[in-house]
């Protein structure tokens, strides 16, 4: 079997395993509506500043919960079956493109409950949807790659939240910078540059994750 049909094959099984836990993929829906609803009772409708901080905000914690067990779900029996099977780079490759596109599809959804309740200041939402779907994407490379690594270890959650915060907080720090454009008619310059570095980071994490992960899979 190709490289190309082994990685369509495992995202497959991933997907199939979604729709048969059905609560799992349900309970993180509720988290999200649950969560936008308690800041609608205590904001009403934020201003663009606050509504942009606490959509991203927002997505760090649904991407923790969504994409995060994706390795930590997998038994060591499971685990060397797929070893059996596929190679390490598909395996890796597999989960990186499952829980991006995932946590794309969590974050429009975010987007589409933040906007009914909180109200919609975008006066270029265009920008924001792909700003959006470029941030979860590069949300969930990161914490997807992280699980690989927090797997091997016992304290598996603890690891996350101490390797997670570092890394992920400059990322999102350029993000609110990057979607800042989305409320304003006027793009402002070095806009794409920043865009393009978030790419880069992006490139880099699936890189490493490629080179890294088969030292973790002999383990």
């Amino acid at each position: 079997m190709k490289s190309n049909q082994r990685i369509l094959a495992l995202i497959k099984k991933d997907f199939l395993l979604e729709t048969r836990q059905q609560y799992t993929l349900y309970g993180i829906l509720l988290y999200v509506a649950s969560t936008i609803f308690v800041v609608y009772l205590s904001m009403d409708r934020p201003e663009e500043k606050v509504w942009n901080g606490l959509f991203w905000v927002l997505q760090l914690f649904v991407c923790i919960n969504a994409v995060a067990k994706s390795f930590l779900q997998e038994s060591r029996g499971r685990m060397l079956y797929f070893y059996s099977i596929a190679g390490a780079s598909d395996f890796v490759v597999s989960k990186l493109l499952f829980n991006a596109l995932l946590m794309i599809v969590m974050s429009l959804l975010s987007l589409a409950v933040f906007t009914v309740l909180l109200g919609n200041p975008l006066e270029n939402a265009l920008i924001f949807i792909f700003i959006t779907c470029l941030g979860g994407m590069s949300l969930s490379l990161v914490f997807t790659f992280l699980a690989a690594i927090a797997a091997k270890a016992q304290q598996q959650a603890a690891l996350m939240a101490i390797m997670g915060f570092p890394i992920i907080i400059p990322q999102l720090l350029l993000l609110m910078k990057i979607s800042s454009t989305a409320f304003s008619s006027v793009i402002q310059g070095g806009w794409w540059q920043m865009v393009l570095m978030l790419v880069g980071l992006d490139i880099m994490v699936v890189a490493l994750a490629v080179i890294l992960f088969p030292f973790l899979w002999r383990d």
